[in-house]
């Protein structure tokens, strides 16, 4: 099926049911969704509400029980392991709530990491881990470990290895939950200007003073899109 050359992602009936002794757990129910490219779209609701296993769909982390997944026009269902492991690599940049960063390795290395296991050449690597951190304003803690961060410092680290490999789009998994206001607002500001210069980011949050950066927000509820609203002058 030929899908929208703008478009680039798009779900179909996507449902997701957990067993679990014998009970099942409707975690998403007949999702609709397509986003374009360029767009920041906020994914909001309640704690347990599915957002996050719609977003994990999304990365290639987990597979819909039923329905279908487009990502830059290709269905996405059948793929392999490893396909779906070069892709989620090549096309798709996280972004964890807990950063996730390799603690004995440095800001740099972390970053370099992912391109490494791309196998691309070491002077590539090098182009691009130091236009990422500079991008986040992280160049000058390149040796640093991530002990020596702040958590703020932390997530921007975070942010330049999600960029560092040039994905079709940024998945924010509640990126600002474990910051504090003030570092919140410096992450979300940063996410918006990567807007701005072209980024296409998906965020969960439940946070509706975060999602008002996003140019369109959906509310998900008991695994359903209950609600869609579009911000028409996104906060900066």
């Amino acid at each position: 099926m030929a899908i929208e050359n703008n478009s680039l992602i798009k779900l179909e009936a996507v449902t997701k049911v957990f067993l679990t002794d014998e009970v099942e757990t409707h975690a998403l129910s007949g999702i609709h969704l397509e986003i374009n490219k360029g767009e920041f779209v906020s994914i909001a609701g309640p704690s347990g509400c599915g957002k996050s296993t719609l977003l994990s769909i999304l990365g290639l982390l987990d597979t819909p029980t039923d329905g279908t997944y487009y990502l830059n026009g290709r269905p996405v269902h059948g793929l392999t392991l490893p396909e779906r492991a070069r892709i989620r690599n090549r096309e798709i940049g996280f972004i964890f709530q807990s950063f996730n960063l390799i603690g004995d390795l440095t800001v740099y290395e972390n970053v370099e990491l992912p391109l490494t296991y791309r196998g691309m050449p070491a002077g590539e690597r090098k182009q691009r881990v130091t236009e990422a951190l500079e991008k986040v304003g992280m160049g000058h803690r390149a040796k640093h470990l991530p002990s020596q961060l702040s958590g703020g410092q932390q997530q921007r680290v975070a942010v330049a290895r999600a960029l560092a490999g040039s994905p079709a789009v940024l998945l924010a998994d509640e990126p600002t939950g474990n910051l504090d206001s003030k570092n919140g607002d410096a992450v979300m500001e940063l996410l918006h200007h990567l807007h701005k210069s072209g980024s296409t980011i998906v965020m969960v949050t439940h946070d509706a003073r975060f999602a008002r950066h996003s140019e369109r927000t959906i509310h998900v509820f008991d695994g359903r899109v209950v609600d869609e609203q579009v911000e028409s002058d996104p906060t900066r």
